[in-house]
C-alpha cells in the first residue's frame, strides 16, 4: 500500500486513477510535452494537420474571413475615432477643415468611402444572415451560397450608393 501512495494511486476511489494516469509529470515542460506529441505522431506516422494553402477555397469561406475582418476592422476604427475625439484637442469642424486642406483627390475619396461602406454594409448584412442560422435557417449548401451571393450583391449595391452620396 505504501508503494501505491508514493505513486499517487488512490485506492479509495479507483476512478481518481484515470485522471492521474493522463496527467503530465510536474517536472516537465511546454517543449518536452511538445516534443513527447510531435515523438508520438511520427512514430504512429500520423499525418500533419494540412496547411491552409491546399485548401480549395470557396464562397463561404471567403465570407467568414471577410466578416471577420470586418467586424476587426471596425472596431479598431470605431475605438480610434472614440480615442481620437477625448484626447486630440480641437473639435469636429477643425478636423474636417483640416481634411479638406489636405486636398485629396476625388478617386481617393471615392475609394476611401466606398471601403467604409462596404465594411458596415458587408458586415452588416452578412450578420442579418448569421441571425437567420441562429435560428436554425439556411444551412443546406445551395442556401448558403445562395444567400452569400445576396449578402455581396447587396453589400455592393449599398456601397456604390452610400459612396455617391
Amino acid at each position: 500500500l505504501a508503494t501505491f501512495a508514493r505513486q499517487g494511486v488512490c485506492l479509495s476511489r479507483p476512478h481518481h486513477n484515470l485522471l492521474y494516469r493522463h496527467a503530465a509529470p510536474m517536472g516537465t515542460t511546454a517543449k518536452q510535452e511538445m516534443n513527447k506529441f510531435w515523438d508520438k505522431n511520427a512514430k504512429l506516422n500520423r499525418p500533419m494537420s494540412p496547411h491552409i494553402t491546399i485548401y480549395k477555397w470557396s464562397v463561404p469561406m471567403m465570407m467568414s474571413i471577410t466578416h471577420r475582418g470586418t467586424g476587426v476592422g471596425l472596431s479598431g476604427a470605431i475605438s480610434a475615432f472614440a480615442l481620437a475625439a477625448l484626447v486630440l484637442p480641437g473639435n469636429y469642424p477643425y478636423y474636417l477643415d483640416l481634411l479638406h486642406s489636405l486636398s485629396i483627390g476625388p478617386y481617393l475619396l471615392g475609394l476611401t468611402k466606398f471601403g467604409l461602406a462596404f465594411s458596415v454594409s458587408y458586415h452588416t448584412y452578412n450578420g442579418i444572415r448569421h441571425l437567420f442560422w441562429d435560428v436554425g435557417k439556411g444551412f443546406k449548401i445551395p442556401e448558403v451560397y445562395r444567400s452569400g451571393y445576396i449578402v455581396i450583391g447587396l453589400s455592393l449595391i449599398t456601397s456604390v450608393a452610400l459612396a455617391l452620396l
